[in-house]
Formats: C-alpha cells, sequence, structure tokens
C-alpha cells in the first residue's frame, strides 16, 4: 500500500494516527506490513491483541492452549460469560477479526515450548503475555536465539513491569538471574485492572517497533504499583 493507494475508509479508520507526524501515512503503513505473535491469550494477551487489531496491525498470530474459565472473566477482558469452556485463541480471534477484517490473524491452540518455538520466526515481533516465569524466562531465550524483538511483562498482586529486549540489549535473564520457581495468578492473585496496564504498555513498545518511532524500554525497566499509584523507569544500562 502506498499514499496513491490508501482509501477514503482507510484514511477515516486511522485519521487519529495518520494526524501524527512521528506516525503518519508511513508509519501507519509498516504497521500494516508489520507482524505480531502473542505468546498467551489471557489477562495481559487480551488487551494486546484488542490494541494492535484496533491500530492497524496486518497480521497478528496468538498461541495459547488454554479454555476460557469462569475465573478469567474477571479480568481477561475479550471474553464472556457464554465463551466459558471455548477455547482462549478461537475466541480471542474471532473478536479481533469483529474489530478490523483486514487483520489476518493466526489462531495456534498449542502450548509455546521447544514443539512450536520456531513459530517465532515467522513474526516481526514477539509478545510475552503469558502467565508463569516457566514460560517467561523460555520466551526470553527463543528470542535471544533466534535474535527477534520480545516485549516482556509480568505480574503480581498490584504491581507490574515492562521491558523490551532487542539483540545485544539487557535480557530478562540479566535483570532476574536467578531461576524461580513457575507461578501464575493463580497462586498469588492479581487486581483486574493490573494486566491491563501492563498490556497496554507492551501494545505500545509493539506499535513503537514496528513504526520505528520513539524510545523504547530496552536497557529499561518500567515498574508500577496500582495501589501506592507508583509508575517508574529503572535504567538498567
Amino acid at each position: 500500500m502506498n499514499s496513491t493507494t490508501i482509501s477514503d475508509d482507510y484514511r477515516e479508520r486511522y485519521k487519529r494516527h495518520l494526524m501524527l507526524p512521528e506516525l503518519g501515512e508511513e508509519g501507519q503503513q509498516r504497521l500494516q506490513r508489520g507482524s505480531v505473535l502473542i505468546v498467551g491469550a489471557g489477562g495481559l494477551g487480551c488487551p494486546v491483541a484488542i490494541y494492535l487489531a484496533a491500530a492497524g496491525v496486518g497480521r497478528i498470530g496468538i498461541i495459547d492452549f488454554d479454555k476460557v474459565d469462569t475465573s478469567n472473566l474477571q479480568r481477561q477482558i475479550a471474553y464472556t460469560e457464554a465463551e466459558v469452556g471455548e477455547p482462549k485463541v478461537e475466541m480471542l480471534s474471532r473478536r479481533l477479526r469483529a474489530m478490523n477484517s483486514a487483520l489476518q490473524v493466526d489462531a495456534i491452540a498449542r502450548r509455546f515450548d521447544a514443539d512450536t518455538a520456531e513459530l517465532v520466526d515467522n513474526y516481526d515481533v514477539i509478545i510475552d503475555a503469558s502467565d508463569n516465569l516457566a514460560t517467561k524466562y523460555f520466551c526470553n531465550d527463543v528470542c535471544v536465539e533466534h535474535r527477534l524483538p520480545l516485549v516482556h511483562a509480568s505480574i503480581n498482586q498490584f504491581t507490574g513491569n515492562v521491558m523490551t529486549i532487542l539483540p545485544g540489549t539487557v535480557t530478562l535473564r540479566d535483570v532476574f538471574p536467578e531461576a524461580i520457581e513457575a507461578r501464575s495468578s493463580a497462586t498469588f492473585g492479581v487486581l483486574g485492572v493490573i494486566p491491563g496496564i501492563a498490556g497496554t504498555v507492551q501494545a505500545a513498545e509493539a506499535i513503537k517497533l514496528l513504526a520505528g518511532i520513539g524510545d523504547l524500554l530496552t536497557n529499561r525497566l518500567f515498574t508500577f504499583d496500582a495501589l501506592s499509584m507508583q509508575f517508574n523507569v529503572v535504567d538498567l544500562g
């Protein structure tokens, strides 16, 4: 797509983006050509996927083996009561296609592990929206090995953190080098809005990566505490 073939409908849909000098037509077209793989279709994956689809990212892959559970509805905003028991990737993919008919969605109902790790090579940016530390370390290691951009996030009760990892920058293992027992929100609980805050920041990082704009959270860790409403960026360089 170029500036001479952009339709009136396209200009109307993305006009708030096209008005931004940092983004404009060139940046929007980069989003349209871009692809993102989201690992996890839960509390983090839902807002990430929804905002990337709304922003005009051309292709989104979602990998998750889980089904919608009643306890998910407190924070996983893409799902409804009627979808309890259904595969998350199918329900989330249906929601995204309804939002943006031009979007290509890859629904991958599998676990992200050694058997599926090679899928990362089909995408420009990887989003770690998983819900346990074992998978987060695995995402980190796969992206480092394949030299692919990774946007990581972790949440815990009332807090969260986000960092972006590029080839040669600080990685998750650099920041948290010790092996930590795998945990999930099922064991420590989480305020419903926390993954929304972290996931929205992840989506912003992915948009900047694809569009080639702004300063990324590389060699930096964005942290927040919703109880005290404190937001910080820690320099890791």
